[in-house]
């Protein structure tokens, strides 16, 4: 049985200095600060985190960084995907030696239309490769981003195979029906990757959502999950009023920048608003735009 965090999961974002190196003081205290908003867990280097723009040792470093500063490994699904096997060994090997609880696993994205079964053999090398069993996948689907996706079926085929191993999926196509049919598989964890269709996965039987949101906003999506779990669904669901047109208007700009600015205010630290190129940072007088927007929210 997977033992993944059952609520409100922030794909946290990746602060960085001046010199664009990554601030750990930062990234730590962020991550203590979203468990504390209510949080149940975070997945480091997700898209959210700029993951594809972060080296490999960065990435180990910044990992590091968590668990030193007191983070409990078991509330972290690692993003460990790479288009290349070996990374992608190296990265789960890593996120396993250091407890945490899952890695969550992109499928190869350069190559474009890649059949089934290159992309089940990928997982299943990864499988047998790391040779752990303490290996938990979370499966990551996301492909406007990534330009490949995974399949119903083949996510059937690999939670079929692979129990004990592939336990959950990160669903963040947007597409509802999709996500809805993943629910057929009994033993795996679906997490929405937004919180608009928040209250439709728990009355499935949904744990929660993996949302960029809760950077800037846990305690609300949190609340919603934490009414739905009292019992108390009318009221999550009047909840999700507020959670809803605070999304919808954050997404009208770039998330990454726009949430980095965010917090560039909130803690009155120009330094958070910093992003790796291809990205660029939000001015600040768009974010003071936006900050008025959300601020009826």
């Amino acid at each position: 049985m997977s033992l993944l965090p059952n609520g409100v999961v922030a794909p946290i974002l990746t602060p960085f200095n001046q010199d664009l190196s990554v601030s750990t003081e930062r990234y730590v205290a962020h991550a203590q600060s979203l468990l504390e908003e209510g949080c149940v867990g975070l997945a480091p280097f997700g898209t959210t985190g700029e993951a594809l723009s972060i080296g490999l040792q960065e990435r180990q470093e910044s990992l590091e960084s968590l668990v030193a500063g007191g983070i409990d490994p078991q509330l972290l699904v690692v993003g460990a995907g790479l288009p290349d096997l070996p990374g992608t060994i190296h990265l789960t090997r890593h996120a396993i030696d250091l407890g945490c609880a899952a890695v969550m696993v992109l499928p190869p994205f350069y190559y474009k239309n890649p059949p089934a079964e290159g992309l089940f053999i990928y997982y299943a090398d990864l499988i047998e490769r790391v040779g752990s069993h303490r290996l938990k996948i979370v499966l990551y689907h996301i492909p406007q981003v990534a330009g490949v996706g995974l399949s119903v079926d083949l996510v059937g085929r690999l939670q079929g195979e692979f129990p004990d191993v592939v336990v959950g999926i990160k669903d963040s196509s947007g597409n509802w029906e999709n996500t809805k049919r993943l629910f057929e598989f009994e033993e795996l964890t679906v997490y929405p990757g937004n919180e608009l269709s928040l209250v439709d996965a728990l009355d499935l039987g949904g744990h929660g959502c993996i949302t960029a949101t809760a950077n800037v906003r846990a305690g609300p999506i949190a609340e919603v999950v934490s009414l739905y779990g009292a019992g108390r669904r009318d009221e999550a669901i009047e909840s999700m009023a507020s959670v809803r047109a605070f999304r919808l208007a954050l997404q009208e700009y770039a998330p990454i920048p726009a949430m980095k600015r965010l917090l560039a205010f909130s803690h009155q630290d120009p330094t958070w608003a910093n992003v790796r190129p291809p990205f660029i940072p939000l001015s600040a007088s768009e974010g003071e735009e936006l900050r008025t927007q959300l601020a009826v929210y």
